[in-house]
């Protein structure tokens, strides 16, 4: 049975949270970047990673030239039917991706990622699951799940977001990567810095550390791929290139 036909045929139930824990949110910054989720009871069940973005509004504006600052410029444009812009691609330029690099602890290295079909496995190894790849900005998002029930057998796992196609700019897309554990806050990582032309980002990593399940903001950018990810954390896998099929 697929893992989509889990979700609606009883294994729903599976991934629900706690109720109170939803209720606010914890964001990792600079000055607090770490988290136990040991500590806070957070360490079994299912922990929800979601990437959500999307173009700002004011981008859109100014790229439309209905900007104040587009009316001054053409203050005829008052007097001229706006033109209706195509829902979709046209409006949302850029299709990021959610990943994670896993390492367990009997040395199995490798990537969750929408590239390639890589979606993984949540009872299995490595533990983590695609829920799928949003190329377009939805509401949803992505998602990963990680199955904190085999906690002893992960290691680490670096969560990262790339830029598959579009305008490399991470502060553009309003990117927020959430995630839910079991119990407790929300934890929050945005991704707004500026960042010219970089493609891809470390967003945070999960360590496990003689027992103790933590959670640490990294907001690393990058100018290539997932290569160069690699070579900065050190995870020693074989890169090549790869393409999308057209949806």
């Amino acid at each position: 049975m697929s893992f989509l036909g889990n979700l609606w045929r009883g294994g729903a139930a599976k991934f629900d949270f706690d109720s109170g824990g939803a209720s606010y949110v914890v964001e990792l910054t600079k000055r607090n970047p770490a988290v136990s989720l040991t500590k806070q009871g957070a360490a079994t069940g299912h922990l929800r990673v979601n990437l959500h973005w999307q173009m700002r509004p004011s981008d859109l504006h100014e790229r439309s030239g209905q900007g104040r600052g587009g009316l001054l410029r053409h203050p005829g444009k008052l007097f001229k039917p706006e033109i209706v812009q195509a829902q979709g691609p046209a409006v949302v330029n850029v299709d990021l991706d959610l990943a994670c690099l896993y390492e367990l602890t009997d040395g199995t290295r490798g990537v969750v990622q929408p590239l390639g079909n890589f979606l993984g496995d949540l009872n299995g190894a490595p533990f983590v699951k695609l829920s799928g790849d949003d190329r377009f900005g939805s509401g949803s998002g992505e998602t990963l799940y990680i199955n904190l029930d085999h906690r002893d057998e992960i290691k680490r796992m670096l969560i990262f977001v790339y830029i598959y196609d579009g305008t490399p700019a991470f502060d553009r897309t309003h990117a927020v990567v959430t995630l839910y554990p079991s119990s407790g806050p929300r934890l929050e990582v945005k991704l707004d810095e500026r960042a010219p032309q970089a493609r891809s980002c470390a967003v945070f990593m999960l360590e496990n550390v003689k027992g103790e399940l933590t959670v640490r903001r990294e907001v690393k950018y990058v100018y290539g791929f997932q290569a160069e990810l690699d070579r900065l954390y050190g995870w020693g896998l074989q890169w090549g290139r790869g393409y999308k099929t057209n949806a």
